[in-house]
């Protein structure tokens, strides 16, 4: 008899899968010669289309399948960060896509580590996106019991921050 996934884990499972398709269409943009002017992807059967901007050259075609395995290798490879079983452990969501980073600025001491105490509204991290500094507060009061993302880490909206575990009145 096998268990059917909760919803929460299907949803988790998709925001990794797309996560996965976000790091690996940048890393396939990046890497493509010639100026990319736009880049559409789909999840479901997995699909891809980049458009170049006019370029002296015409680049090479990339292959669905390639893009296929680099996704599949990818997925297989990142680890599944569980939901904490704590109910008075709340998720710091992530309010947009970026690149999130623990400090102020390099060499500065993190916003936040595992084992500090935090007041609501505090600023537990920064998210650059599109060269603006922005930053994420934490709703609650209470420890930090992790900090998921490393320094300088591209992340998704909604995606899993810090976690806090409240204080209870």
């Amino acid at each position: 008899m096998s268990e059917q996934p909760t919803e929460t884990e299907s949803s988790e499972s998709e925001h990794e899968s797309l996560r996965l398709l976000r790091e690996e269409v940048s890393h396939l943009v990046k890497t493509v010669p010639g100026p990319v002017s736009s880049v559409s992807a789909r999840l479901g059967d997995v699909a891809l289309e980049v458009t170049w901007a006019h370029a002296l050259a015409e680049p090479a075609p990339v292959a669905a399948a390639t893009v296929q395995a680099a996704v599949v290798q990818a997925a297989a490879e990142v680890p599944v960060v569980e939901a904490p079983a704590d109910p008075n452990v709340k998720d710091v969501a992530a309010p947009l896509v970026g690149t999130f980073y623990v400090a102020p600025e390099p060499g500065a001491p993190p916003f936040v580590q595992e084992g500090d105490r935090v007041e609501a509204g505090q600023t537990i991290g920064i998210v650059e996106a599109m060269k603006l500094m922005n930053p994420v507060v934490t709703e609650w009061a209470g420890e930090v019991v992790a900090v998921l993302p490393g320094n300088a880490e591209p992340i998704e909206f909604g995606q899993t921050l810090v976690r806090v575990r409240v204080e209870t009145p």
